[in-house]
């Protein structure tokens, strides 16, 4: 499908504001009122705060205009355009309502089942990082002066996101003597995938959850099935974490 420059330039403009509006708003304007629970059971099934409607109807207000919205509070919105965007407007909402540093955005850019961009979010260090278009991985930095995380090559841990749920694979990892943490917000974790020694999620896999982060990941290794989502940039620790699960 042919896209033009203009699309592209400004779609990758919409997702940025539409971040930067919703970190701004957290940072300088966030209520109580937020915090609590609506009356209102999202389509991924979880219940849904008045922070998680607030920020769906923001990206929806940027984003609406580019294509189908197919968020995780409101299900599919339209189905009379040609890209999809699916959106999860807060990764991680239990720690946010927490105060559990570690929550942030998704947004997928798709047409008929391929994955054109996708942007992930944290809200914590206001940093975007995305890949759109198949052009390099990019940094949107909202906080001034903030230069780029330095990361150490000698990686000591792992992610597992919902590891409570399978305490078999959690038991074979310690037996590895592999290190894990389960920080609860997926899409963050994912797309993070190179600072770690493996990311591994088991569960339900929703598309809200993966789409944008295996797009910016895409050149990482990856195993997936209809309940687990491993990706590793050594080849060797992949194999080892993938014989590891291979019954799951």
């Amino acid at each position: 499908m042919q896209i033009t420059d203009l699309y592209k330039n400004s779609f990758i403009k919409a997702v940025i504001l539409a971040n930067k509006e919703l970190f701004l708003y957290i940072n300088n304007s966030l209520t109580y009122e937020d915090l609590n629970y609506s009356e209102q059971i999202g389509f991924g099934g979880d219940k849904t705060l008045n922070i998680d409607l607030l920020a769906e109807n923001l990206f929806i207000k940027y984003l609406q205009v580019f294509g189908n919205i197919y968020s995780e509070e409101c299900g599919k919105l339209s189905n009379d355009k040609k890209f999809d965007i699916i959106i999860d407007p807060l990764d991680g909402s239990d720690n946010f309502s927490s105060n559990l540093p570690y929550y942030g955005t998704s947004v997928a850019l798709v047409s008929d089942n391929i994955t054109l961009a996708g942007f992930v979010c944290n809200l914590v260090t206001g940093v975007l990082t995305y890949k759109a278009f198949n052009d390099d991985i990019k940094k949107e930095y909202f906080l001034e002066n903030r230069d780029s995380l330095l990361v150490s090559k000698n990686k000591k841990i792992g992610i597992f996101e919902r590891a409570y749920s399978f305490p078999e694979i959690c038991t074979k990892l310690r037996h590895a003597k592999l290190k894990f943490r389960s920080p609860g917000a997926v899409a963050l974790s994912l797309c993070d995938a190179k600072n770690y020694d493996f990311v591994l999620f088991a569960g339900n896999i929703r598309e809200f959850d993966i789409l944008a982060s295996l797009y910016i990941c895409n050149e990482l290794f990856l195993y997936k099935t209809e309940k687990i989502v491993l990706i590793a940039e050594n080849k060797q620790k992949f194999n080892q974490i993938k014989e590891i699960i291979k019954n799951n």
